[in-house]
Formats: C-alpha cells, structure tokens, sequence
C-alpha cells in the first residue's frame, strides 16, 4: 500500500512535476525465503520528514537499508533524486543519501573530528582532498551540539552522545536526503525533542528525511507524514492526525490505545491501555458518564470508549479538547460556554444522562456547577489531572479516586458488579 498521498505525488512525478527526493516503488526483500516487506511503496518529498513507525520486526530497518543501498530488493525500485540507488556507484550514492545507523558502535577510537570527517569521503578524490571538508564538520559539529567533543575518542562517550556524533557525520555528508534508524533511542528527553527539531529544521532549508521513530508521540510531533509499517506491509501513510488512531494502533501494535490530542502542540498523543481492558466491557456493556475539563477529561472519555463502556459525556467546555475527544469517539457531549453560568436546560440535559448511567466520573478540574451534578450519584469516581490533583466533592455516598491511567480498572470496581469473579 502507498496511501493517498503517495499516489497523489506519483501521479504529479508522472505528469511531469519534480519526482519526489526519495521514491520507494513495490519494493519486496527477504532473508531467503522469508519475505520482509512486501510491496511497499512510499515516497518522501523535498522539505519534509516522514517518520515509519510500527512493532519490533515490522521491517523498519530493512527499508532503510533498502533506501540507501545496502540491501538489494528482490522486486521493485528505489529512486533517490530521480535514479535507482542500486545503479550507482558506492560514492554516488553516498552522495545522495546519508544514514544514521540504530548501531551508533564505532570500531576503533578515533577522535569524534575524525568520526565526523569520514562523512566527507565520497568527496575525497585519489589524490586531492575534499577542499570543503573543514568547514563542513565545523557546521556539523555545531548544529549537533557536539563541537565540545571534537577531541574526545568516539569510545569515551556515552550512548547518547555517540548517538549525536553519528548523527553529525551523516550531517556532513551534505546529501539531500537523510534516513535515520532510530535516532532518539539513546537519548534523554532534552536530547531528543532538539534533534527531531534538528531534522526538521533541516528539511526546512531543503533537505527529506525519512526516520524510524518508535515514540508515537514524538513522531506526531515533528513528522510532516507517518507511514505505519506492520508484517512487512505500509498500513497507512498520511499527516498524523489522520494515521494514529487508537483502531490503527491497535491492529499494527497488538494493543488497546487511547489517542487524544495534546492539549500543547495539538499533535496525537498516544495512551496504551493494561492489558484486558480493551474491551472489558463489550459483553456486558457499562453507562459510564463523565464531566470535567481538558486532557484528563478527554483521555477518560477514550479509556471508556476502547473498554467498550457505553459513554455520556458532559458538561463540558465548548470548544475544548474534551468535547473534541468526546465527538470523535461518537459521544454527543453537554456542553456549555468556558466559566459561564449553566442554564436551565443544560443542567438538565447533563442531570438527565448522569441519571441514566451505572457510574459516573469527574476528570480534572472542574467549576462548582458540575462538581455539584455528579456529588450525589451512588458509583463515582474522581480522576487526578497531570499535577495529582483532584477536586473535591460533598456528600458523594461512593467516591473513589483514579489516575488516568486507571479509570477504567476503578470505574469497574465501584460499580462492582463488573469486575471478574476471582478479583
């Protein structure tokens, strides 16, 4: 599969646009007679980063290897600027495409200068030397943060900064397309959000980039396209909010997901949920309604949705991100202008649904006016918000109180009933 996208562009390259920077055509390798990929199509333009994500084993490095030349497909092309990179020499490919391998392991210890300078071989010639070599490493050093470590030998570093060096000899290389293989795993979180945005900066001024991500959020966050790989096949391929569903991620993960937008960079943010409960209550369906404010709100209503919980929502902000959430997993949600009094029929619409559900839950902060509609229900639960707050309610003759990542597990539990027979 290819995706919309993809063929939109290879209908342009076809009739006559700018081919994309890196054209991945029905592109089939194996190990013998197991396949990898299988027919896998995918292209990445000028000026963008495209992320692959997908489980352990999805073929994520098998295509990168395919891209820069290493491994040799049984069938199909690779195009990078408009050539197959299997018809070019070594150098000329180098040229074109450089690689930041998962394996940041350097062989002997060499002076991190001198890790970098060996992105500027395909431009040494058999006598003279690359006369832009210096300066070169010098940028590459620079825009990775590294130059304090030019002297150091390559071996005295950590992971993370090894990781980094690598990234900084690829950068030196100077070829129009990028494709890195994990390149945040070693790092810290710092680290890593500033040389995503490093990737990106660089496909900005010219560059495409394709990367293997394995944080979902992150590739969100600074990826133009996500391309989903599973059992050797593209699943998906489009902008993230339109890719990472929790329906997708589940069948290419394994797992039950909630999948929200960040209520910070609007990006998905993907929530995995424990083991059973996806679905725990499908078979005996549970009323659940839930009320409060923002992300904590939104990524209760999720929880709920992907457990099979039959979910009521409101009242909520009106244009906030728990109704957003809530309309997105086909809840109709009670809502009410931000910090506005609730009238008379509001009121009664939210008091309506908390009286037709077996729990009720209160996910983040909220005004008086809501805490006080679901302070007298029989089943309530109280979900903190990301700083461990929670509100407090008067009179709730059952109250019990739940992180997000535990909503569905306690709204089980105080209902009571829902729970299996040997907890």
């Amino acid at each position: 599969m290819s995706g919309d996208a993809d063929s939109t562009r290879a209908s342009a390259a076809t009739d006559g646009g700018d081919p994309p920077l890196v054209d991945v055509r029905g592109v089939t390798v194996g190990y013998g007679d197991d396949p990898v990929l299988s027919g896998v199509s995918l292209s990445v333009e000028r000026g963008e980063l495209v992320g692959i994500v997908g489980p352990n084993g999805a073929g994520k490095t098998t295509l990168i290897k395919a891209i820069n030349g290493v491994l040799d497909p049984g069938e199909g092309r690779v195009l990078v600027d408009g050539d197959d990179v299997h018809d070019l020499s070594s150098r000329a490919a180098s040229r074109r495409v450089a690689t930041v391998p998962q394996d940041t392991t350097v062989a002997f210890e060499f002076p991190v200068e001198a890790v970098v300078e060996m992105g500027r071989t395909p431009y040494h010639g058999r006598v003279r030397r690359d006369p832009d070599a210096a300066e070169a490493v010098e940028r590459a050093l620079d825009r990775t943060e590294t130059t304090r470590f030019r002297d150091r030998t390559v071996g005295s570093l950590s992971g993370g900064e090894r990781q980094r060096v690598v990234l900084a000899r690829a950068l030196a290389q100077g070829t129009p397309a990028l494709v890195l293989d994990e390149p945040t795993a070693s790092l810290d979180i710092n680290h890593q959000v500033r040389t995503l945005a490093l990737v990106r900066e660089l496909t900005r001024e010219g560059k495409g980039a394709l990367a293997a991500i394995h944080d979902l959020d992150l590739a969100a966050r600074f990826c133009d396209r996500i391309a989903v790989l599973a059992d050797g096949n593209l699943k998906a391929v489009g902008p993230p909010e339109t890719v990472l569903t929790g329906e997708r991620v589940a069948a290419a993960f394994d797992t039950a997901a909630a999948v929200v937008p960040s209520p910070v960079t609007g990006t998905p943010t993907v929530t995995p949920l424990p083991d059973g409960e996806a679905g725990r209550f499908a078979d005996d369906p549970l009323r659940v309604h839930v009320t409060g404010t923002g992300r904590t709100a939104a990524r209760a209503v999720a929880a709920l949705a992907a457990a099979g919980a039959t979910v009521t929502a409101g009242v909520f902000p009106a244009e906030g991100l728990a109704a957003a959430v809530a309309r997105e997993h086909g809840v109709d949600p009670v809502v009410a202008p931000p910090f506005a009094p609730l009238d008379a029929g509001t009121e009664a619409s939210a008091r309506e649904q908390l009286g037709e559900a077996d729990a009720a839950v209160l996910a983040g902060r909220a005004p008086p006016s809501v805490r006080a509609l679901v302070r007298d229900h029989d089943a309530l639960v109280r979900v903190t918000d990301a700083g461990g707050r929670v509100d407090s309610v008067d009179n709730a003759s059952t109250v019990a109180t739940a992180s997000p990542a535990t909503v569905v597990e306690t709204v089980a539990r105080v209902e009571g009933s829902r729970l299996p027979a040997d907890d």
